[in-house]
């Protein structure tokens, strides 16, 4: 422990968080997935998608609202593209399938489209990029979140985007670092008020709006007052997330709605029946594209000559390093591989409660 913090080594924490799935009820394969993912989010500095969502995860699953074991089915389908129901499985296990889908339809056609719809929260869209890029791919995702209002349009108070990632991978070779842009189209993503709510690092104070239009970085105008270590109910505040950039941003969260809301049919993230979050699903629309099918030679050598390029920028301010997307994720990944997890002391408090909660034993 360190201030405020646990430090744990990678091993340790993902047999824990798999523990607690299988102690909770789902199946030992998928409970190891599911915390081998959780875990990644960590690694690359992803808090906000790694195992602070372990608690919200096991009471969706007690409360019916994620479901174990599932397998996607597909409603329609040609050579280059399909659509596919999730069933409201675990990400973890829905996800991956449907990247599966995609690269293999890619692969034969050279470019393949997967509207995905349904899936339990799939968690950080940098793995499903890497997974991609890892089999040769450039891989471009739109993400929303069915049932999901939690940010507000540029110019508004009033919830009506989920906070709606975009993500872009190219795929590398050998040693060089993962080209990968996941930003998710608020100003920060939800995951990250979640971990200011328990002692993290602060949000900006302009992350959020009050219903009055004021500006705020504090978690409570998003989730209502809080007990420590307790559950986070996005809902129980009156307040809303901004996109980031103004306009630009509010733009890319509304055709992240259109794109994996409504084409892909699984629903846009409002209005919800009723005022009440229950059951929310992840909407993917992801496009795969194989280099090899294109005019571009030396794809991946080029675009990594390209990124040095950019890299060899002089920095503004000295003693800094001008990074390419993704490179930071590596950096970070590579430290904690070596040096453990962080984790704040109220999160960890939140893991071994909902350990406790359901039998497993706290390392």
């Amino acid at each position: 422990m360190a201030g405020d913090e646990h430090v744990i080594a990678v091993d340790t924490l993902t047999s824990f968080i798999g523990s607690i799935f299988r102690h909770a009820g789902v199946e030992s394969e998928e409970a190891a997935r599911i915390a081998r993912y959780l875990v990644s989010a960590n690694l690359t500095g992803h808090d906000s998608h790694g195992v602070i969502r372990t608690p919200r995860y096991v009471q969706q699953f007690k409360d019916g609202l994620v479901l174990g074991g599932q397998t996607i089915s597909i409603v329609a389908e040609s050579p280059t593209h399909a659509v596919v129901e999730g069933h409201y499985g675990f990400g973890q296990t829905i996800a991956p399938q449907a990247v599966d889908l995609g690269i293999a339809k890619a692969r034969k056609g050279g470019l393949a489209a997967i509207a995905l719809r349904h899936a339990g929260h799939i968690g950080r869209i940098g793995d499903w990029a890497e997974r991609a890029a890892e089999a040769g791919l450039i891989s471009i995702h739109f993400v929303n979140v069915e049932k999901g209002e939690l940010v507000a349009p540029y110019g508004g108070v009033d919830r009506r985007f989920s906070t709606n990632p975009v993500c872009i991978g190219i795929p590398t070779t050998g040693s060089r670092p993962m080209l990968l842009l996941d930003m998710a189209t608020s100003l920060v993503a939800e995951g990250k008020v979640l971990v200011a709510s328990n002692g993290g690092k602060p949000v900006p104070g302009d992350a959020l709006v009050a219903p009055d239009g004021s500006v705020s970085g504090d978690p409570t105008v998003l989730y209502g007052p809080l007990t420590p270590g307790g559950p986070r109910n996005a809902g129980g505040g009156e307040g809303a997330l901004r996109a980031f950039g103004e306009h630009k941003g509010s733009g890319l969260a509304f055709m992240c709605e259109i794109l994996a809301g409504v084409l892909t049919g699984g629903g846009t993230s409002g209005p919800i029946p009723g005022g009440k979050r229950g059951q929310i699903g992840n909407g993917m629309l992801a496009i795969y594209i194989d280099p090899a099918s294109f005019a571009a030679k030396d794809f991946v050598a080029e675009a990594h000559e390209y990124a040095a390029y950019v890299h060899a920028s002089r920095p503004q301010h000295a003693g800094e390093r001008v990074l390419v997307p993704g490179e930071k994720e590596a950096m970070t990944r590579a430290h904690r591989l070596a040096h453990g997890v962080p984790l704040q002391a109220q999160t960890w408090a939140a893991l071994c409660a909902t350990a406790t909660s359901v039998g497993a034993p706290i390392p």
